[in-house]
């Protein structure tokens, strides 16, 4: 009699907030989804959406090696945070509705909007960085 092999564990989810969903969060989570080699399920949404990314950000994150310049912002939903298994403020302030159960980190970075790729820069940096950790923190190894 063969005993039958465990069920692969479910892909954590993490969803990555900020105001208008055209900056940090998406670089949040387009590092993560880089970087976990969908390992990892990956979610972004603004509180206030913009219209468009953040064209400095677009370029920031393709000298990164990623293209985001098909991202859209995404409105925050409650249901966004009710599937996810953390969730990753950056600036939304109160507008991320709070439940039991989830893991919530609150990541102090200075907004690129309005700003040149030049300040987006380090900020795209310190999102890999953390992103990095947050994987190792998961379980996950990080592509090279």
């Amino acid at each position: 009699m063969t005993t039958p092999s465990p069920s692969p564990s479910p892909r954590p989810s993490v969803l990555f907030v900020c105001v208008h969903n055209a900056g940090r969060s998406q670089m949040g989570a387009a590092f993560l989804s880089h970087l976990s080699d969908g390992r990892v399920e990956v979610r972004s949404a603004g509180s206030a959406p913009a219209d468009t990314v953040n064209p400095a950000v677009v370029e920031a994150m393709k000298e990164a090696g990623i293209d985001i310049s098909a991202e859209t912002p995404k409105v925050l939903t409650t249901e966004a945070v009710q599937s996810s298994d953390v969730v990753i403020t950056m600036g939304c302030g109160d507008a991320c509705p709070v439940f039991p159960g989830k893991r919530y980190l609150d990541w102090q970075l200075e907004d690129p909007a309005g700003q040149g790729v030049d300040a987006v820069r380090p900020i795209r940096d310190a999102i890999e960085q953390r992103v990095r950790e947050l994987l190792a923190e998961l379980g996950i190894p990080a592509k090279p």
